[in-house]
Order: structure tokens, then C-alpha cells, then sequence
């Protein structure tokens, strides 16, 4: 099949159509004529030096940051810094910041609103959280405390500033950690006063500034008044995006430096009261706050956010992930130049068998130990790291362009549907079906059980007949397109099914194909 035909796998785009929300992961930046060589100019020019003075900058901020922390124990940092380290580090920190600034072109920062004290509100949220600039905010917020990951302890002057911050660590390796962060959170924004305020980006990572992405609770565990601040960029040409699909950090820094004037809006809003609900339940509070905020932004408030290193998106009450991992798994599969088509799996419908890594290799047919630690690496491993070869089964149907979408759903469904307990049929219980949703989709388990226990209620079974299945992924007029529009195999006979090759990293044959490079989430 040629390269963009109609029958070849498309990226799922549900913000498509006029009343659909926003795609909120992706920015496209259109240059006219005019503007390509004005960026030229100016990128060759203005850029250089910009980008150079302002690294110099960053570099003089090291002192005082080191300065501030200098001989004092860990225990005495657990205590809010006070005195003269107090007044002139921070005061040294805060006018570099703003000269920083000042040289990547941000001549301006609009303040709108007032900042509530730290009495009248311990926590600061911050969104739209849409590119790397946004840490300007903490000028006008009188540079209040942040939270960040561990790991950029260890990233030279960056480290420094975050000590001197004094600020809230958090390390994703670490299960413990996370407790160990909500309680210095609460410590801190129940301290009356005593720590400076808490400024959290709710979103926890970049998007395009469409839409709001779901806020996490983390700011909200406190139960304590928080304060909403909104970030606006209201210049004619988007340059400082940084979203999941779209420029580069250094093509977004680039166009920024190249612009003779960029300008950032700081809006401070009402401090937001929680109710007795909302302090008891910090997503409901999170949710509650997130919706004020778009409403005062003017973009929706989504569902959207990043489950992984994956962008999840909402459809209906199903969570889908924007690219699923099965392209990669193409991508693996193309580069050893084997056709899914031509495996023969051998998987028992109904029964698991679990497969090691070499037996996985000699199934496939694969020599390269790379090629088979990434393609391995795509399932589910038990504690012992054995795969179930039903799901190699079904990726590789999927993968496979002989097979219609009917025949797809009917493999899917005998490969995972078991006896049941009274009765002569098969069903597809709760486990089955989340395996089919996250293999196929890329959807969350808890999501798909849950939809799942939604589907067998009017019925009262535990578990989805075939037609139910067929009726739910072929016909519902929601899940229904989502599968033919989302997994639609390219219909050519088997004898010839391959991936087939694409030039253009954008194009849908090359999504399928996993082509595109591996999802990299851009957050804090």
C-alpha cells in the first residue's frame, strides 16, 4: 500500500472537528516569507550575543546561591534562611534573575492582580505551564520556594539555585519520597507564616497553552488556601511553546532570543478558599481550582496529562494514549526487516503462556540481542520477567496490515475471553479486557476496568460477551470510531503485509510504523 493511502493507520485526533477540545500536546510554529528572514537576520545577529550575556548572567547567580547556603548544617536548612544571608542573597538572586531575563528578550512582565501574603495563602499555583521561561513567574512572586526533581540537584548552577531555594525535592525512583514531600508540604504551608509561600506548576509538565492539562494534587494535599497565578505570553508570534510535538529547546530558545521584544503577563486572582470537602479531598480541590482558572484563561480544562513518558488523552470515560507504544514496537520490528505477518505465534485462545526473553527471540525468529531487548521491553513482564505470548499474539495482529479491524477485535477476544463458571460461553472478563485496551491503545489499566465494569452493569455479568465486545469497539458510536479511526490496518493481502516504509516523520503511515522518535515528556 502506497505511503498516506486511506486504509493506513492514523494518529488518533480527537480534537478534531469544530466543537472538540484542543489537542493541548502539540505546537506547530507557521513562519510567513517575511518572518523566516527576519529570524534569519535576527538569529544571526541578536541570538548570539543574547543567549551568550544571558549564560554569564547564569553563571554570576552561582555565588550568591553558594553564599546563601555556605557552612550551614542540614538540620539548620530545614529552618527558613533569615539575616543578612537572607537579605543579600536574595536580593543578589533576584535582580540577576530579572537581568536574565531581560537579555533573552523578555523586556517586559506585566503584573496584574495582587499577591496574597503568606498568611492569606501558603501555596502558589502557576499554569498555563507551557515552556522552560516560565520560572519568570518567581520575580514577581518574590522568588518563593518550588519543587523539583532530585536529579537536578546534580546539574551545575541549576543545583546551587535549587539550595539556595531551599527548595522541595522529589525523586521519581524513590516510592518513599513522595511521602516524604507531601509531608514537608503540609510542614511548610501549616507553618503560619513562617516559610516563605510554595509555588507549585500543577500540570507538571509543558503543554501548547490551549488547554489546561489535569492538575495533580500535590499542591492541593495541604488543604490550605492557595492562590492562582496565570501566565500569559501575548505576543504575535508564538515562540516560546515547548510542548510534547513541536520545536526543540533549542529552536524554542533560538526564535526567542531572535524576537527584538517578547512579553510575559503575570495575573494573580482571588485567593481560593477551599471548602471542608475540598480539604479533605485534594483532587476534588485540584479539579475545583483548575476549572477557575481556565474559565479565567478562556481555553477548557481537560483531562489530559502524562501517564509515563506518554500523553494521555480523554475520550469518552476511556483515558488513550496520543501515540501508543505499538509503534514503537513497528519501529523494532521494521528495523530487524521482519513482517508481523509472517510470525507464526501459535498462542492458545483463553490460555497464558508465559515466555522468557530467549524463547521470545526464537519465536520471532530474532538474533540481535538490542533488537530483542527492545522489542521485549514493549510487554508486560511478571516478577520472575516472563511475558504472556497472548499479547505478543495480538500486537503483532495488529501490526500485521492483512487484517481487517473485524478480525482484530475477533482475535483480541478469543485470545482473552475464558470459560465461564456456569454456562457453556466465553466471556471477557475485567483483566482481559484492560490487557486489550493498554496493548491496543495504550489505555491505563484502572481506566479500562473501569469502563469495564460499566459495560457489564445493565447486564449484570461479570464479564463481555463477544457481541458486547464486537457492539462496544465496532458500533458504539464513541469507541466505535475511536477503533476504526485509531487501529485501521491497511487491507492488502497477507502474502505482502509489511511495515510499509515512510519519508515523512509526520505522516500517518509513518506513526504507524513507529518512525517518530520516542516520546520525551518535558516537564520540571
Amino acid at each position: 500500500m502506497s505511503q498516506g493511502s486511506p486504509g493506513a493507520w492514523a494518529p488518533l485526533d480527537p480534537t478534531s472537528g469544530p466543537s472538540a477540545p484542543p489537542n493541548p500536546f502539540v505546537h506547530e510554529l507557521h513562519l510567513s516569507g517575511l518572518q523566516r528572514v527576519k529570524f534569519c537576520l535576527l538569529g544571526v545577529l541578536l541570538a548570539p550575543i543574547r543567549v551568550l550575556l544571558a549564560f554569564i548572567v547564569l553563571f554570576l547567580l552561582w555565588p550568591f546561591a553558594w553564599l546563601q547556603v555556605a557552612g550551614l548544617t542540614e538540620e539548620q536548612l530545614q529552618e527558613p534562611i533569615t539575616g543578612w544571608r537572607k537579605t543579600v542573597c536574595h536580593n543578589g538572586v533576584l535582580g540577576l534573575s530579572r537581568l536574565l531575563f531581560f537579555l533573552l528578550g523578555f523586556l517586559r512582565i506585566r503584573v496584574r492582580g495582587q499577591r496574597a501574603s503568606r498568611l492569606e495563602a501558603p501555596v502558589l499555583v502557576a499554569a498555563p505551564h507551557s515552556t522552560f521561561f516560565d520560572p519568570i513567574v518567581l520575580l514577581p512572586c518574590d522568588l518563593p520556594k518550588v519543587v523539583s526533581r532530585a536529579e537536578n540537584l546534580s546539574v551545575p548552577v541549576i543545583g546551587a539555585l535549587l539550595r539556595f531555594n531551599q527548595a522541595i525535592l522529589v525523586s521519581r525512583h524513590d516510592p518513599a519520597s513522595r511521602r516524604r514531600v507531601v509531608e514537608e508540604v503540609r510542614r511548610r504551608a501549616t507553618s503560619g507564616g513562617k516559610w516563605p509561600q510554595v509555588l507549585f506548576f500543577p500540570e507538571g509538565t509543558c503543554s501548547n497553552k490551549k488547554a489546561l492539562l489535569k492538575f495533580k494534587p500535590g499542591a492541593f494535599i495541604a488543604g490550605v488556601p492557595v492562590q492562582p497565578v496565570l501566565i500569559r505570553y501575548p505576543n504575535s508570534l508564538d515562540t516560546t511553546s515547548w510542548a510534547w510535538r513541536g520545536p526543540g529547546v533549542l529552536k524554542v530558545l533560538w526564535l526567542t532570543a531572535s524576537q527584538p521584544c517578547s512579553i510575559v503577563e503575570v495575573e494573580f486572582l482571588p485567593v481560593y478558599q477551599p471548602s471542608p470537602e475540598e480539604s479533605k479531598d485534594p483532587t476534588l480541590y485540584a479539579n475545583n481550582v483548575q476549572r477557575v482558572m481556565a474559565q479565567a484563561l478562556g481555553i477548557p480544562a481537560t483531562e489530559c496529562e502524562f501517564v509515563g513518558s506518554l500523553p494521555v488523552i480523554v475520550v469518552g470515560q476511556l483515558k488513550v494514549a496520543l501515540e501508543p507504544r505499538l509503534w514503537e514496537l513497528g519501529k523494532v520490528l521494521q528495523k530487524a526487516g521482519l513482517s508481523p505477518g509472517c510470525v507464526d505465534t501459535g498462542a492458545e485462545p483463553g490460555r497464558s503462556r508465559m515466555i522468557s526473553q530467549e524463547a521470545f527471540a526464537q519465536q520471532l525468529q530474532l538474533s540481535d540481542p538490542q533488537t530483542v531487548a527492545g522489542a521485549f521491553s514493549y510487554f508486560q513482564q511478571d516478577a520472575k520477567g516472563l511475558v504472556d505470548f497472548r499479547n505478543v499474539a495480538l500486537a503483532l495482529a495488529a501490526l500485521d496490515g492483512g487484517r481487517s479491524l473485524e478480525e482484530l477485535i475477533r482475535l483480541a477476544f478469543e485470545l482473552f475471553a475464558e470459560e465461564e463458571a456456569e454456562g457453556p460461553g466465553r466471556l471477557l472478563y475485567k483483566d482481559g479486557f484492560s490487557t486489550i485496551l493498554h496493548l491496543l491503545l495504550g489505555s491505563p489499566h484502572p481506566a479500562a476496568t473501569t469502563l469495564h465494569a460499566e459495560l457489564c452493569q445493565p447486564g449484570g455479568s461479570q464479564g463481555l460477551s463477544l457481541c458486547q465486545f464486537q457492539k462496544f469497539s465496532l458500533h458504539d458510536p464513541l469507541y466505535g470510531k475511536l477503533f476504526s479511526t485509531y487501529l485501521r490496518p491497511p487491507h492488502k493481502p497477507r502474502s505482502t503485509s509489511q511495515i510499509p516504509n515512510a519519508s515523512s516523520p509526520s505522516s500517518p503511515t509513518a506513526l504507524a510504523n513507529g518512525t517518530v522518535q520516542a516520546p520525551k515528556q518535558k516537564d520540571d
